[in-house]
């Protein structure tokens, strides 16, 4: 399944990427690390898709995934939200069978050798679970 934007991510990286000298992609991955084991992270990237990237296009903007992260995020939408610390991009993930207080570390029913900070660690942001950072 692809991996899909909000109209509201959509429009924000359609911003962000009209900013920018070279059009560009949403690079979007998992690394292990973060509360839960594995966080997400997003980049725009300007290089070609490496040969074994998946590439998906939702509302206009190209999104590139490696098959590695793929698995974990299959099917997932990412949204734009405002809260009181500001804007930023959020994963729903269906994947995910947990995850942390800081919204950006997950865990999956077959990511339990994934390396792990735990709370406390400062695995997300300075503070550990909960933290805003």
């Amino acid at each position: 399944m692809p991996i899909t934007l909000s109209p509201r991510a959509a429009a924000e990286l359609k911003e962000l990427i009209t900013q920018e000298a070279t059009p560009g992609a949403l690079r979007v991955w998992v690394q292990g690390g973060g509360c839960s084991g594995l966080s997400y992270q997003m980049a725009l990237d300007h290089e070609q898709p490496d040969a074994e990237d998946q590439v998906f296009e939702s509302d206009g903007v190209k999104i590139v995934v490696d098959p590695l992260s793929l698995h974990y995020m299959d099917g997932a939408s990412i949204d734009y939200v405002d809260d009181a610390l500001g804007g930023g991009f959020k994963v729903e993930n269906p994947n995910a069978t947990g995850g942390c207080g800081c919204g950006s570390s997950f865990k999956t029913d077959d990511s339990e050798g994934a390396t792990a900070g735990g709370c406390g660690s400062g695995g997300c942001g300075s503070g550990g679970c909960g933290s805003r950072g």
